[in-house]
């Protein structure tokens, strides 16, 4: 209990819970897209299913360092370039998001023909779809928190905290994000984004998360400025044009 009068401490604390939070976002908006294609009253159920499963995944991987440190060791090399099981599971998690992320937009904008309608997805395959990327993005989060925290309750903890302020706000992001379709798409192509960093971050390129995030966190703030003024012109009333009489 030492830690809980640490100002160091606490800092990290602070500064992992933020992470996992900016993490998890990608998270919430990946089982908001799949969760959209379920029945409506199926919804909320398997964003909290796929929450809960994330979180149980990531205290697994976090009750398990030894193992997940070892997967940092080469298994194999391949094009001159050493593959550990973790660059296996990155590669693999960026290729499966570029092609799902791909696949949403195909169906999203030219999937469904005018007057059809649309089959709903299943609630088991929706729920194998985020397991696979929870398990990809909960083996990011867990290795880069074992890489700032020593403490195993200050990593539990950051993380519990963090799944809970998710829990709580998937609902008004899914919402938002289905609610607007510009936003939709702009999320799919963060998730393209997302997935090549991680092909990238496979073959050892690591890419600053700065790169990654600085361009979403400006797409996000130019696009909210279109929400509010398009919501501005929704507001105006209806101005009648004078009349102009020609004078002789």
């Amino acid at each position: 209990m030492d830690w809980l009068t640490s100002p160091e401490l606490w800092v990290a604390f602070g500064t992992l819970l933020l992470l996992e939070v900016v993490l998890g976002i990608d998270n919430i908006v990946f089982i908001s897209i799949l969760a959209g294609r379920l029945p409506e009253h199926q919804q909320h159920r398997a964003r909290v299913l796929g929450l809960s499963l994330a979180l149980i995944t990531r205290l697994a991987l976090l009750a398990s360092l030894s193992w997940v440190i070892g997967l940092t060791a080469p298994l194999f090399t391949m094009f001159g370039q050493e593959i550990s099981g973790r660059d296996l599971i990155l590669l693999l998690g960026g290729l499966f998001l570029l092609g799902k992320a791909t696949y949403e937009i195909h169906e999203q904008l030219e999937g469904t023909e005018h007057g059809s309608e649309r089959k709903a997805a299943s609630f088991a395959g929706v729920i194998a779809q985020i397991l696979v990327l929870d398990i990809v993005f909960s083996l990011d989060s867990v290795i880069t928190a074992v890489g700032m925290v020593e403490e195993l309750s200050i990593m539990i903890a950051a993380v519990v905290v963090a799944m809970v302020i998710m829990l709580v706000s998937a609902k008004p992001i899914s919402e938002f994000v289905n609610r607007h379709p510009t936003v939709k798409m702009l999320a799919l192509s963060f998730l393209l984004l997302i997935g090549g960093s991680l092909i990238a971050e496979g073959f050892d390129q690591h890419i600053p998360k700065g790169y990654v995030y600085g361009p979403i966190a400006f797409s996000i703030f130019v696009e909210f400025l279109n929400l509010r003024a398009r919501a501005k012109r929704a507001k105006q009333p209806v101005h009648l044009h004078p009349t102009y009489v020609k004078k002789d």
